[in-house]
């Protein structure tokens, strides 16, 4: 990077402004032969500084160009004005005599379509207020804005104008008067302000704003902060007073401070440096220099004021002003208008500070305003010299240097703290200077690992020497030039060197400076140019070559950036770069970064590694870097493999596979397996997402090789590995065009070999990219697989690959890499076929190596072919299982992801993992329990015929089967053959209960998961009765109780007592965790899972633990034990416990099934309290003997209620009509269940009730819900008849009660049977009720069949036996009339 000039602005309507200022006369012409004579001194002081080869100067010759050709007029005109740029570059002035142009920012779009930032004529007139006088200096302010959200902006520009009569005078961005002040009569030559900076460092003292003001023999300066605040107040006062439509109030003068500066022949030009403090050597020194030996020195050292000054006599002097030694000067109409204050600011009329009316204005501007005197101030020291004059003074933005022009055409660099001058440049008539300070960028100083290091700056000095045309920047102190441009004769250079006024430290906080520090202005095109310096230019001369360096890099990456390159151009640009680069580390730096770009051809970048490699083989070998070297070598060695193995796989050529023994047999075995493989891939192609960045067909970036690639020591290759993708990647990219027969296999081999890669990393490869492209691979297997077995065996040739001293009664290294990669891999169908492969290829191994040491004729048998067969066994009961998992769910099931399998990871699961795997599957499935056993059923029953078949034809039976079922039978079907055939592979792991025990415990997991679907813990619960083995019933039982069921047991029991019924769905979801409907089923399931738990229990000491065996090659199973294992190891039961937790879920079950009102643990006494949700191996102190009456009186109670609640639940759906075979049947569930009456039966006895007063109360509730035929059912099992009968004629009397009296439908034949009845019955009737009937409207027959009955169970001497008589006559009386 260098110095350049960027255009940001261009200035509208120059000619406008030129005519406007220029209205009396022409604007001057320009004069060739002055020109020429003003171009013909001897320039050889100066021309010496071109010829440094090292630096790169910048061209601006467009403006230069453009004044030469065109016939416009010409710009010197722009000389002879006063000009001045904000440093926000939004508003410039132009001026000249009286006349003012005010030029405002605007944006437009340009022809290019971009947003051009233009400055056109806001304001232009005329600024003199008095005869005579015109204006002599300008400069613009931006002041900042107050609100809380800006950001660095200004609010508003203010426009102060020096006038020759001695007035100052401040206009806002449109010509507004705002303030006027006569400082001094004699003319203001010129004006300079001072802003805030945040200082750099601790010690430096921050500096004030201020506003400087010089006169010939006079220095005003006003305070920044009042000067801000009073034009802010007299905006806002214009601002009213127009808005008022009056005008405008003449505000109170400024206070400033006035020093007359004595000791020098004539002043042009100043700098005010700021408040500045001696050490206290400097103090001593000028005390014993000023005061003598004796002299005495104050505590601390006072702070002064310096200000510098050019002209003549002497050439350049220094003022110090102590601070406090002067006060600020007012007017005496400034004293006046303060007396006036108190009415004035309550006064309507009078404006701020109490500023004179319109009516008062007129004899105040008569009157001349009296002018205060200056306060002396000599100078303390200077440079003499008496035939210099100096033109102009330019203060670092630091304000240590300074930089001074004079009448000689020099430039001399001051010191201003030490006030000497240490550097001078000649040949610079006519000098405009600038300067630019650079930060350093955030890098190295910013990250260390100590304290941060504070940024550096520099500071580099701009001069434009009109004369020559050039724009310079210089490094200072003593730096070379660091840039130079060819501009126009006539353009200015425009340095404010101040900010935005109004800001402070706190203020400045989070602000980002808007703001230009050098433009430089042409006049003939109208163009607004800002010098751009980066930072390192500043380092010094030993480290300018590395700063060079960093530059080439930079243009390296911007051009491995662009978008639109052309080969040949990239790498002669890079070629050039590369070689024009000196340092090392930066050299080997930008070769990386070529090599890393993904945009740059394999050519390219062969070429340019090996240009540069050349061209360090020509250097002196002790001055080149070795490891810039190396890097060279490998990287070129990388480069040229990759290009051959391009060409190679490229070619058109391939080589046929030759045929031998090991071939044929291979095709064999996979003539074996291959309806189980065709099956796996028709399950493994279902379309999916993919991403095409993600497709292994892809090529292979370069640099993704040479990241992937690494030369070793003795020049061999190694493979790093990377990302799996990386890796698969790297693997394509080697093998899988010989895999897939369109390369040559042995001339990619040998290219590999020559390379130096190890056998071991490309057979790692090689397996990775078959194992990895599985869907490829079996897609036309008897295509890959005989070249797979071809670069197996070119392999194992190399050298290294099977070491020479292998003995065939160990285990090969080599062999068991391949065989590890299968163990692992979650392909099962490409792991069988590579084992496939490897064996074969492992056996004609062995066979050689026994030919060669034996001579024998028999086959040999080795450690290492036994483990091929044992590895090729689980890999095909592995492809087996796989394939059952690949099958996808039934459409409204769980789903979920296909769990992979592998030879590690089944051997990792114990010796469950198999029956864990299916049981996920049967789950995903969603098959169910009945359905799982009738498949079971089927594989014990044509297991012992087709075992041997299917363990010795490695599942062919099961893949035809597969295939004839696909095109025959239904899904179902095939996932069943599926099954079967897995199980016959695995018929000791996957044994009926075995799998049915990891279903179980599956559901139930998945239930604890989500505790709504209740249909998971029931389906568990059919699985655990399905177990035929009472140990592992028993064993799951207490494991299911134990992990997930008591603890939300426990919470739905004391859930039920504290609200006393059951509880709603919101009460439900807090404590349980499910929903009312939910808690209802899981209190079902409870109850069934105890009642396993008990009658398994009970059937445990009848049958013997059951063996639990595993398959041979299955054996080295190690991991977690199986849920089997886990529940034969669990204790056995409290059976009295488990009985009375049953008992309690019972009763809740039917309160939420019924939605009873119930506190199920009230009907226990506090033995049976205390025992619930423990331990149920436990054994705990239960309640024996008679129970309370009262308790027995509420289970009674309760009892009653779940009977009548069930009968009303039965007639819910209009079962009382009975058909002629008797009622209908029940559900199996559900309230309506048939098995309910039972229930209450059981738990009658559990809970010391009378049965028969449940039987009695039963009979009665179906007469009175008019369920008849089920009545007469139940009252066979009732042993108290006679109790019986009386509560039944009760019921009787009030159905014929309704019949007589309360039917709608009377007919006259009842009213006159009414009145031949017997007056005892007839007043037992009315006094019946039949309102207490739920069905009172009950056929004629079935009465009169209900009285048959009563008569029947009633003795002769039962004293209402005779009534009963009466109600049967007149039933049958009322029969035969109808």
């Amino acid at each position: 990077m260098s110095c350049c000039l960027l255009e940001f602005c261009r200035v509208q309507d120059l000619r406008t402004v030129r005519e406007f200022l220029f209205q009396t006369q022409k604007p001057p012409e320009d004069n060739p032969q002055t020109a020429e004579n003003e171009l013909s001194w001897d320039t050889s002081d100066w021309e010496s500084s071109w010829d440094n080869p090292e630096e790169k100067e910048g061209t601006a010759s467009d403006a230069a160009t453009v004044e030469e050709e065109s016939g416009a007029q010409p710009a010197l005109w722009l000389q002879d004005c006063v000009v001045s740029l904000s440093p926000c570059s939004d508003l410039l002035v132009v001026a000249r005599d009286h006349r003012a142009v005010f030029l405002s920012a605007k944006w437009r779009t340009g022809d290019s379509g971009k947003e051009e930032m233009t400055l056109a004529v806001s304001w232009s007139g005329t600024l003199r207020a008095e005869e005579g006088e015109c204006v002599s200096s300008v400069i613009c302010i931006p002041l900042a804005s107050q609100k809380r959200s800006s950001t660095g902006r200004p609010d508003w520009t203010c426009v102060v104008v020096g006038f020759s009569s001695g007035h100052v005078r401040f206009y806002t961005e449109n010509g507004v008067l705002l303030l006027a002040q006569l400082l001094n009569e004699d003319p203001v030559l010129r004006l300079k302000c001072r802003t805030y900076e945040i200082p750099r460092h601790p010690g430096v003292t921050e500096q004030h704003e201020e506003l400087s003001i010089l006169y010939p023999a006079a220095l005003v300066t006003i305070d920044g902060f009042s000067l801000f605040q009073s034009l802010r107040a007299c905006r806002n006062q214009v601002a009213r007073a127009a808005a008022a439509g009056s005008d405008v109030i003449q505000p109170p003068p400024l206070a400033y401070k006035k020093w007359g500066l004595q000791d020098m022949d004539a002043i042009v030009d100043h700098s005010s440096v700021g408040i500045m403090t001696l050490c206290v050597f400097d103090q001593m020194k000028n005390a014993s220099i000023l005061g003598g030996f004796h002299a005495s020195v104050k505590g601390s050292p006072p702070a002064m004021s310096q200000y510098i000054t050019v002209g003549g006599g002497p050439y350049t002097g220094f003022y110090y002003a102590i601070e406090g030694s002067s006060q600020p000067l007012l007017s005496h109409v400034a004293l006046a208008v303060a007396s006036k204050l108190t009415s004035a600011l309550f006064s309507a009329a009078s404006g701020w500070l109490g500023w004179k009316n319109k009516s008062e204005e007129e004899p105040a501007q008569k009157q001349k305003p009296k002018v205060e005197p200056a306060t002396p101030l000599a100078v303390r020291f200077g440079l003499p010299d008496s035939r210099r004059h100096g033109e102009s003074i330019c203060l670092s933005p630091c304000n240590t240097l300074a930089g001074v022009t004079d009448d000689f055409g020099r430039v001399t660099l001051l010191d201003v703290a030490r006030g000497i001058a240490i550097r001078m440049w000649k040949g610079y008539r006519d000098a405009q200077l600038g300067w630019v300070q650079v930060s350093e960028g955030r890098g190295e100083r910013e990250s260390s690992p100590s304290a941060p290091l504070p940024r550096r700056h520099a500071q580099f000095l701009v001069i434009y020497a009109p004369r020559r045309g050039i724009l310079e920047v210089w490094g200072t102190q003593q730096g070379p030039r660091v840039g130079a441009f060819t501009v126009g004769k006539h353009c200015r250079l425009l340095y404010a060197g101040y900010r935005l006024m109004g800001v402070n430290s706190v203020t400045s906080q989070g602000w980002q400076h808007h703001t230009q520090q050098v433009c430089l202005l042409d006049p003939a095109t109208g163009v607004l140019r800002a010098i751009t310096v980066p930072f390192h230019l500043a380092l010094s001369d030993k480290k300018s070559e590395r700063a060079k360096d960093m530059h080439l890099l930079k243009r390296l990456t911007t051009i491995l950036r662009s978008r639109e390159v052309e080969p040949d151009i990239l790498e002669s640009e890079a070629r050039s770069v590369l070689l024009d680069i000196k340092h090392p580390a930066i050299k080997k730096q930008a070769l990386e970064s070529l090599l890393a770009n993904k945009k740059a051809p394999v050519s390219c970048l062969t070429n340019i590694t090996s240009a540069l490699h050349d061209s360090l083989k020509e250097q002196d070998p002790e001055a080149v870097d070795e490891a810039l070297l190396q890097l060279c070598s490998t990287q070129l060695k990388l480069l040229q493999l990759y290009t051959e193995l391009q060409l190679l796989h490229a070619a058109a050529d391939t080589e046929p596979c030759p045929d031998d023994d090991s071939l044929s047999g291979l095709r064999e075995e996979l003539s074996r397996v291959g309806p189980m493989v065709l099956r796996y891939a028709q399950l493994t192609s279902r379309p999916c997402v993919s991403f095409a960045q993600d497709a292994p067909d892809l090529p292979l970036p370069t640099r993704a090789f040479l990241s992937q690639l690494e030369v070793a020591e003795g020049g061999k290759l190694m493979v790093v590995r990377g990302t799996d993708a990386e890796w698969n990647h790297l693997g394509s990219f080697l093998f899988w065009g010989c895999l897939s027969g369109k390369s040559p296999l042995r001339r990619v081999c040998g290219a590999l070999q020559r390379a130096g890669i190890s056998p071991q990393q490309l057979l790692a490869l090689l397996l990775s990219v078959w194992l990895h492209r599985e869907k490829d691979v079996v897609k036309k297997p008897e295509e890959t697989v005989p070249n797979l077995h071809a670069l197996l065996i070119a392999l194992s040739n190399m050298k290294g690959a099977v070491d020479e001293s292998w003995d065939t009664q160990s285990v090969s290294p080599w062999w068991q890499q391949v065989r590890s990669a299968c163990v692992q891999s979650h392909s099962a169908a490409a792991a069988l076929l590579a084992a496939l492969v490897a064996h074969r290829a492992a056996k004609a191994c062995v066979n050689s190596l026994a030919d060669n040491k034996l001579q024998l004729e028999w086959e040999a048998v080795s450690l290492e072919l036994e483990q091929w067969v044992v590895c090729v066994r689980q890999l095909e009961d592995v492809l087996a299982l796989q394939t059952l998992l690949w099958v996808p769910p039934p459409q409204g099931t769980a789903g979920g992801a296909p769990s992979q399998c592998s030879i590690k990871t089944l051997l990792e699961g114990g010796r469950g993992g198999v029956a864990d795997s299916v049981a996920k599957w049967v789950f995903r499935q969603g098959l169910a329990p009945a359905r799982l056993r009738e498949i079971l059923r089927t594989k014990s029953e044509t297991g012992g015929e087709e075992e041997s078949e299917q363990r010795g034809g490695g599942g062919e039976g099961g893949g035809k089967d597969v295939e004839k079922n696909n095109t025959e039978g239904t899904d179902s079907n095939r996932t069943a053959e599926l099954l079967v055939a897995v199980s016959q592979h695995f018929p000791d792991s996957l044994s009926p209960d075995l799998l049915l025990a990891h279903c179980c415990w599956e559901y139930v997991v998945q239930w604890n998961k989500d505790p709504e679907e209740g249909g998971y813990l029931c389906w568990a619960v059919e699985h655990l009765k399905l177990l035929s083995s009472p140990h592992i019933q028993l064993g799951i039982s207490s494991m299911m109780w134990s992990t997930f069921i008591v603890k939300r047991f426990s919470a739905a029991a004391f859930l039920m007592e504290k609200v006393g019924k059951a509880p709603k769905d919101r009460l439900c979801r807090r404590d349980v965790g499910m929903s009312d409907k939910a808690v209802t089923s899981f209190l079902g399931s409870c109850v069934q899972l105890l009642q396993i738990l008990m009658e398994a229990d009970s059937a445990v000491e009848e049958v013997p633990p059951p063996d639990l065996y595993v398959e041979e090659v299955w054996c080295g199973a190690e991991g977690p034990a199986s849920i089997v294992e886990l529940a034969l190891e669990q204790r056995g039961i409290h059976y009295p416990l488990v009985q009375h937790h049953c008992l309690l879920a019972s009763l809740m079950h039917t309160a939420m099934t019924f939605s009873l009102r119930l506190k199920p643990l009230g009907l226990f006494d506090s033995k049976g309290k205390n025992a619930f949700f423990r331990d149920l191996t436990s054994i705990q102190l239960m309640p024996s003997g008679d129970m309370d009456p009262g308790l027995v009186s509420l289970r009674q109670e309760y009892l009653l209620r779940v009977l009548t609640a069930w009968v009303q639940a039965v007639d819910g759906d209009g079962s009382s009509t009975a058909g002629p075979a008797g009622p209908p049947p029940l559900p199996s569930s559900g309230p309506r269940a048939d098995w309910w009456p039972s229930l209450c039966q059981d738990l009658a006895s559990l809970l010391q009730v009378n049965p028969d007063i449940l039987r009695r109360h039963l009979v009665c509730e179906l007469y009175n819900q008019g369920l008849d035929p089920r009545a007469e059912e139940v009252m066979l099992e009732v042993e108290d008849k006679d109790v019986l009968g009386s509560q039944l004629l009760v019921l009787t009397g009030q159905r014929l009660c309704f019949s007589l009296l309360h039917s709608q439908s009377q007919t006259q034949a009842a009213m006159e049977l009414l009145a031949r009845l017997p007056p005892t019955l007839c007043t037992w009737l009315k006094a019946m009720d039949p309102s207490e009937l739920r069905c009172p409207a009950v056929p004629l027959p079935c009465s009169s069949r209900l009285v048959g009955r009563l008569v029947e169970m009633l003795p002769e001497n039962h004293a209402q036996y005779s009534l009963a008589l009466h109600l049967l006559e007149a039933v049958e009386t009322l029969s035969t009339q109808d």
